[in-house]
């Protein structure tokens, strides 16, 4: 049976640790740090209970960091996000991050135990992967022999060679919009400058850029747009080796960050290389552009990619813009024949928290966003580390400041996550009569995904386009589709707005066919809150349903010739 992919994104520095009176801007010695050996079986098997079946660990590779451990010196403060530092700032792209070990030098040991821990519970992990840029201070100490650090061949007296891992403002020294002596007793001095990780060729970054980054060269000549791919660049050999090294690992996948700021060939090249020994391995893709879906999947080969530009931010719309509810056709349509390859999401380590000021302020209005990011298709779907417990995100951590997004650069821990987690007892009992509901929901809703077969495999049929002039159904805020194999149908009505509704919908005969349904009165238990419904099917009836404000029904159909219901 193929699963539809569950994901849980949990960010391990943070999810497990016990620290109750962190402060803002803290050191690893004030406020503590989740470690691997946290991550329990009984950790993993309450996270599968919630319906997912894989895990993304964020934040596991080793980053520039403040801290320093025995044998691994602090990085220079002065281009280090937040005390612990930024994820996607890679220092050693063959280590892992020191912080999150109990004995720093069995490290690699113990990451590899977590992994065969969640593998032992039937899960897949799957980890990140940032091609585009490194930490402005790179070295491996546990690089296999034989592997020389990024950038230690380069040629420093020119601003582009094939043969260059980064790219260098000859003559200059790195000079951004902020003192490089304000932290630390020494100044950060690079000379020559590197291109700074956001594409900014120039060694005058501001703050707002990727200042604690550099840009890799993989072939591509930025000054006259030229590429020089033959022979294959010393940058993508290094990324190739480095892929084939955790997926050797066991690692099930990678999350591959900002896939569109690397050259399009190095993924087509790449790609095919590791899965020629790892055929099984995932490649999921960050991208922002939806006019480049379909290069990356078809030409760049990438498994899954992110639909955050189309489905996510018409969710946004609708919930904080008044945006309509029709507009949800469009995203569909919009990836027709690839949907199955969108990974859909409600939050991430980049977005804000659902439930925080910026977004929806109240996490009981998950549900019609919920319901249809998680069934409008057969691709995967993603939450965020206690997002199935309502975590607002109104901390000021430190670094980022209070931004409504749970800081992935400070040591720091949640109310909410420890309450749960109560040192490795993953109960509810300390968790709020809400919370608890919230994650019944959470449960219920990913469950259902693979539970149900039309949600795992089914085909899909929007009934919009016979509903924008229905009288009975308002089209701006209601969103209905059916799902269905040979055996089973769904219909799915999500409520966007804060009124209970009672609508009359059409289903065309175009529908009822395609489905296979049986028309006449029927009785059926909504699936979402197992309530008794009665309605009628039929092309000349309307099927009348009653939903609550920011809720949504999913309703089992007849089929023909089939009296039960599954």
């Amino acid at each position: 049976m193929k699963e539809k992919l569950i994901i849980y994104q949990v960010f391990p520095r943070i999810f497990t640790n016990m620290t109750a009176s962190c402060v803002p801007g803290g050191t690893l010695e004030e406020n503590g740090s989740g470690k691997f050996n946290d991550i329990t079986a009984k950790v993993i098997g309450t996270i599968a209970d919630l319906g997912v079946n894989c895990i993304w660990l964020t934040g596991v590779i080793e980053m520039a960091t403040k801290t320093s451990y025995p044998g691994i010196p602090a990085d220079n403060p002065n281009v280090v996000k937040g005390e612990a530092g930024s994820p996607y700032a890679i220092k050693d792209y063959y280590d892992v991050a020191p912080s999150l070990a109990e004995n720093v030098g069995e490290r690699m040991s113990e990451f590899e135990n977590l992994v065969g821990r969640i593998h032992n519970q039937g899960l897949k992990v799957i980890i990140d992967f940032v091609p585009n840029h490194t930490a402005r201070e790179y070295h491996s100490d546990v690089a296999p022999a034989g592997v020389r650090d990024f950038g230690c061949d380069d040629d420093f007296g020119k601003f582009f060679s094939p043969s260059n891992n980064y790219y260098y403002i000859v003559n200059q020294q790195f000079c951004p919009d902020f003192p490089l002596d304000l932290e630390g007793n020494k100044p950060y001095v690079e000379f020559p400058a590197k291109a700074t990780g956001n594409d900014c060729f120039t060694a005058f970054c501001h703050r707002n850029d990727w200042y604690e980054t550099v840009k890799l060269n993989y072939g591509y000549d930025p000054g006259d747009n030229s590429r020089h791919f033959e022979p294959v660049p010393d940058t993508w050999l290094r990324m190739l080796h480095i892929l084939r090294y955790w997926a050797s690992k066991g690692v099930d996948g990678f999350r591959c960050d900002m896939v569109f700021m690397v050259p399009e060939e190095f993924w087509h090249w790449v790609i095919p290389q590791v899965k020629q020994d790892y055929p099984d391995v995932i490649f999921i893709g960050e991208i922002y552009d939806v006019n480049l879906y379909r290069t990356f999947l078809d030409y760049c080969h990438f498994d899954y990619l992110y639909d955050k530009v189309n489905l996510y931010d018409t969710l946004v719309g609708i919930e904080k813009h008044n945006v309509s509810a029709a507009q949800l056709t469009g995203c569909w349509q919009c990836v027709d024949g690839i949907g199955d390859k969108m990974l859909n999401f409600l939050e991430n380590h980049d977005e804000v928290r659902f439930a925080s000021r910026e977004y929806a302020e109240d996490p009981s209005k998950v549900i019609p966003s919920l319901v249809v990011s998680a069934m409008i298709s057969k691709g995967p779907f993603m939450i965020y580390y206690g997002q199935e417990l309502g975590e607002m995100a109104h901390d000021n951590e430190g670094f980022a400041g209070d931004n409504n997004r749970s800081t992935i650069f400070d040591y720091w821990s949640y109310d909410t996550l420890r309450r749960w987690y109560d040192n490795g007892r993953c109960s509810a009992l300390k968790l709020t009569r809400h919370e608890r509901w919230l994650r019944k929901l959470y449960k219920n809703v990913l469950t259902m995904c693979n539970a149900r077969r039309a949600f795992r495999e089914g085909c899909f049929f929007d009934l919009m386009y016979v509903n924008l002039r229905n009288s009975g159904f308002n089209p701006h805020r209601q969103y209905a589709f059916l799902r269905y194999t040979e055996s089973e149908a769904l219909l799915v009505v999500a409520n966007f707005d804060d009124n209970n509704i009672d609508l009359s919908l059409s289903i065309p005969q175009l529908a009822i066919d395609m489905a296979d349904l049986a028309s006449g009165k029927q009785c059926a238990k909504d699936l979402l809150w197992g309530r008794e419904l009665s309605f009628e099917v039929g092309a000349d009836v309307q099927t009348a349903l009653s939903v609550k404000g920011h809720d949504a029904v999913i309703v089992p159909l007849k089929k023909r010739g089939n009296n039960a219901i599954e």
